[in-house]
């Protein structure tokens, strides 16, 4: 929620209309993540500016925050916003090049007989080439670095992988294919349900 005013008499006025209203509905708005910011104009910039309060207690004057994704500054100059979209824009194309060249992982839905150090020797290498990417440092959690870039961790990847293998059997017109993809002690099913059982899926 954003207050606009032309003056710190006008934004005083507006904050009292909001905790009426709050009052009135049982609701409480927190003065410690309100922020105030004054803009400056061209020519010249206030030297003093009149405390205002929220529920009885002064609100942070900051020289920018952050909207809808948008960073807007006392200036009013788009320059940090600019550079927010170059980083991102940098980041996206790392995100889109590790999807094009690290995640095919061909023939992976068939590895249904391996030791668990061959995975997971697979799976660190995996991670650390996302963080290095992206310049993270190699503490981070990796769950976490995935979530973050809304991309697909290892584990995630086995799991699609061999649940696709496992669709396209079962919908194959050959009958000798689908009879090894209903087996429920066939190697693909039971690679499916480990895959899913280790990552509390």
């Amino acid at each position: 929620m954003v207050l606009l005013s032309p003056s710190i008499c006008g934004m005083r006025k507006l904050l009292a209309i909001c905790e009426d209203y709050a009052d009135q509905h049982g609701l409480k708005y927190n003065a410690d993540k309100s922020e105030l910011l004054v803009f400056r104009g061209r020519n010249k910039s206030p030297t003093y500016i009149p405390p205002v309060k929220l529920n009885g207690l002064l609100l942070q004057r900051v020289a920018q925050f952050k909207y809808l994704g948008h960073i807007v500054t006392e200036d009013l100059k788009d320059d940090l916003d600019i550079e927010r979209e170059r980083r991102a824009l940098a980041v996206r194309v790392k995100i889109t090049l590790f999807k094009a060249f690290c995640q095919t992982f061909y023939t992976s839905s068939l590895w249904a007989n391996h030791t668990q150090r061959a995975g997971n020797t697979l799976r660190i290498q995996y991670n650390n080439a996302f963080r290095l990417l992206l310049g993270l440092p190699p503490y981070c959690s990796a769950s976490g670095m995935f979530a973050d870039a809304h991309t697909d961790d290892y584990f995630a990847i086995m799991r699609k992988k061999v649940g696709s293998l496992m669709h396209r059997v079962r919908r194959s017109s050959n009958s000798l294919l689908r009879v090894f993809a209903e087996r429920l002690d066939g190697p693909t099913l039971g690679r499916f349900i480990k895959l899913h059982l280790r990552n509390g899926a």
